[in-house]
């Protein structure tokens, strides 16, 4: 790849280790503040709500202005709101520091995503490699955070702040090298029309993958205390194998385009994660580490198909694409967390998991209804090529490539 590439893809790591994190302190907040799982669910909802609800208008700001320079600005708000929640002390000063990570991540995607399109030329293994960025994020978070704060506690939290700042050094280093460069590559804004039924079902299918997977990457590491022991290493291990799953999914998604294309490769993946949220939820023991994996694995094998299909759907909103398929990925289940919570509290954490099961079988459901954009059917898609405005040297200007 690219030195840009490379590096955009390293930001985002170090963005989404605070999407890691979060579910991560879950069990230190349990153990420390004696937070039940109504209490818990608030806290993971404080780091989606934001991400879900305003990173779709950060995509529309994409599409009308350059804003290179929030990258980074909102890659150090993501580890600052962390690094306060132990601090923070109360429940709603932690709320609201976790709040502020979670729109630092809604505040970043977006245009990280249009300028990773228009730096790679619209490339799909680009984007792949930017989404495995955010996998490995993902799954370093709770590497890092569990054996920090089983030494320190809740006060370490102040250390979580060094990734995000590494990651806004990273970030600066392609904008400046941007800004030397000049204009860069023209886009193809406007190459199409937009398909917006499409991308509505697209949406839909986003939507309910987000449930599936925030819900169990907010529970599945008490869920697998209680089934294996261990405390909250046991926790931790399966959120790790959690998140790293996603990471292989991604890749292995790549290679399942290559050879099926994007919406069979989709609809193969949601209805073999049936199956594999079943597995999590009713097989005993530490075999249910596996189904932890291939749960990740199959939910995460669309998450790139999710970016570039919905970039191609709307060729003249890609900033709004971006937001709603990176930002209501990682964000919109956490709104669905506190009913998880509350279903757990009154009958047991899992009848609430095994809500989860059906909720892949809607999503394959819809991907049926899904083709490839209209643009691309008979080029097929190698054709698809940058869609976004060349990347511009820090500052917020109207755009005029559109």
């Amino acid at each position: 790849m690219q030195k840009s590439n490379v590096r955009l893809t390293l930001g985002h790591s170090c963005v989404d280790v605070y999407q890691g994190a979060v579910p991560a302190l879950v069990p230190f907040l349990v153990l420390e503040r004696q937070y039940g799982y109504v209490a818990v669910s608030g806290v993971v909802l404080a780091a989606t709500l934001l991400s879900s609800v305003v990173q779709p208008l950060f995509g529309v700001l994409a599409d009308r202005y350059r804003m290179t320079w929030l990258i980074p600005v909102a890659t150090t708000a993501a580890g600052l709101g962390v690094a306060l929640a132990g601090p923070a002390g109360s429940y709603p000063l932690t709320w609201l520091a976790i709040a502020l990570s979670g729109l630092g991540v809604a505040a970043y995607h977006p245009e990280a995503a249009r300028l990773m399109r228009t730096v790679s030329g619209g490339d799909h293994v680009a984007m792949s490699w930017f989404s495995v960025g955010g996998n490995a994020g993902f799954a370093l978070a709770p590497l890092i955070v569990a054996p920090l704060l089983s030494t320190g506690g809740l006060a370490a939290t102040p250390w979580l702040v060094v990734p995000a700042l590494a990651g806004a050094v990273i970030s600066g280093s392609v904008l400046r090298s941007a800004a030397r460069a000049g204009a860069g590559t023209r886009g193809t804004t406007g190459r199409g029309r937009d398909d917006w039924p499409m991308f509505l079902r697209l949406t839909a299918i986003v939507l309910i993958r987000s449930i599936v997977y925030i819900g169990l990457s907010s529970f599945a590491g008490l869920w697998i205390q209680q089934q294996v022991g261990g405390g909250a290493v046991a926790g931790a291990a399966a959120l790790f194998v959690l998140f790293a799953g996603g990471a292989v999914g991604t890749l292995l998604g790549g290679r399942l385009v290559a050879r099926w294309g994007r919406v069979p490769t989709l609809r193969t993946a949601y209805a073999a994660s049936v199956p594999a949220v079943a597995g999590v939820v009713f097989v005993p023991g530490p075999a249910a580490y596996l189904f932890v994996a291939a749960s990740s694995i199959l939910l995460y094998i669309p998450f790139s198909l999710h970016v570039t299909l919905g970039q191609d759907y709307l060729p003249n909103r890609v900033g709004t694409a971006g937001g709603v398929t990176l930002g209501l990925a990682v964000g919109v289940g956490g709104i669905a967390t506190p009913a998880i919570g509350a279903i757990a509290e009154a009958t047991s954490l899992q009848v609430a998991l095994a809500v989860l099961i059906a909720l892949p079988v809607l999503a394959f459901l819809l991907a049926r209804t899904l083709r490839e954009p209209a643009s691309l059917e008979s080029a097929g898609p190698e054709s698809a090529g940058p869609v976004s405005a060349s990347a511009s040297p820090p500052g917020t200007e109207p755009r005029t490539d559109r």
